[in-house]
């Protein structure tokens, strides 16, 4: 199939779709509508680049027509440096259209679900842990997305052993799944007096926020106990049975909300999160059933691997998984994850180039 043809077939996928979005039965199936609207506006870009390779085809064709059907030695000059500009474009567009039409993850646009735990280092993971949750809350804040505190496990030195929080904002999760991961730290602990330096890790869980239509929960197969909220060291937060533990029986799920003073709202959250936590668990096992399809290193949401170290003696952060360094320590700290998160998501999206060409590479063969 040539260029022309693939693309004259986006274009006329992408008309397609803008009927399906019209019709009245695809706007009461609000799963459907939005599967529709999401698969469009992916296509969105890559149309726009396409269109600009097909009128750029079509001066080309004409000067190369004109170059054949001629002698007049000025109208050949002239389509030959017409030529010299056009085809380097076209080009440029080509490998540019590649990676647009690459499918998305339709996850990509959904709100998270994001979890950090402290894991080895005791005290000092629990202050990074808080640290990495204040960076993500700054660099959610640069994106102007919304953040809700859904639960938390706070220690008394002001480190947390566990948060959970929900951000809203577009295309949320298509940018933070790279964060799943485990995340290193290397400095000298506030409670060290010794000077030594220590390495403690933090665990990051990046979730799409499953809706209701995505996962659907039967009552039975819910325990939900109630209990009274306690802060650091025990300390009673408030005098009724507000907190909320969800024990989800066939999966032996276990999700705890305690942050709100009232039971419904705690439920509600530990719901929230119980319901991205299956989702979760139910992509695992369909990446597992399909596992003869390569999964990509970068964003692959292998919590086992360390992803990144951030080492302040040096002042520098280093994400393994594409040998990136940065000396700005201070900087992605206080938010600033965009040139990071970017490089990342280039390698990624390099990936999926490599694999889709080795799959059209086998099925030529």
């Amino acid at each position: 199939m040539s260029s022309n043809d693939r693309y004259e077939n986006v274009l006329a996928r992408y008309d397609q779709l803008g009927e399906e979005l019209g019709k009245p039965e695809n706007i009461r199936d609000q799963k459907k509508y939005r599967e529709l609207g999401r698969e469009r506006s992916d296509l969105g870009a890559a149309v726009t680049a396409i269109k600009e390779w097909l009128e750029l085809d079509t001066r080309a064709t004409d000067d190369e027509e004109v170059i054949a059907a001629t002698d007049d030695g000025e109208l050949i000059e002239m389509a030959k440096a017409e030529l010299e500009e056009i085809k380097p474009r076209m080009a440029e567009l080509e490998e540019n259209i590649k990676l647009l039409l690459i499918p998305s993850n339709p996850d990509d646009s959904r709100n998270t679900v994001f979890e950090i735990r402290a894991g080895t280092g005791g005290d000092e993971a629990a202050l990074f842990a808080a640290d990495l949750a204040r960076m993500y809350r700054l660099y959610a804040e640069r994106q102007k997305w919304k953040i809700e505190i859904l639960s938390s496990n706070a220690t008394e030195k002001g480190g947390f052993k566990e948060i959970i929080f929900l951000i809203t904002g577009e295309n949320a999760y298509g940018n933070l799944k790279f964060e799943s991961g485990v995340h290193r730290v290397q400095r000298v602990p506030v409670t060290e007096s010794g000077g030594r330096i220590h390495t403690s890790a933090v665990s990051v869980a990046v979730l799409p926020e499953a809706e209701e239509v995505d996962i659907g929960i039967e009552a039975n197969d819910l325990k939900i106990d109630v209990y009274r909220s306690s802060g650091p060291g025990g300390q009673s937060v408030n005098t009724t049975d507000s907190a909320v533990r969800i024990t989800h029986i066939p999966t032996g799920l276990v999700v705890t909300c305690q942050d709100e003073k009232s039971q419904h709202k705690n439920k509600a959250k530990a719901l929230k999160v119980l319901r991205s936590r299956l989702l979760e668990k139910a992509r695992s096992e369909q990446e597992a059933e399909v596992a003869a399809q390569r999964r990509s290193q970068v964003g692959s949401g292998d919590r086992s691997a360390k992803i990144r170290t951030y080492n302040f003696p040096q002042g520098r952060v280093t994400d393994h998984r594409i040998g990136l360094t940065v000396h700005n320590l201070g900087g992605i700290l206080d938010g600033d994850l965009g040139g990071v998160i970017g490089e990342l998501a280039v390698a990624h999206r390099e990936e999926l180039l490599a694999m889709e060409m080795e799959k059209g590479t086998a099925a030529e063969g």
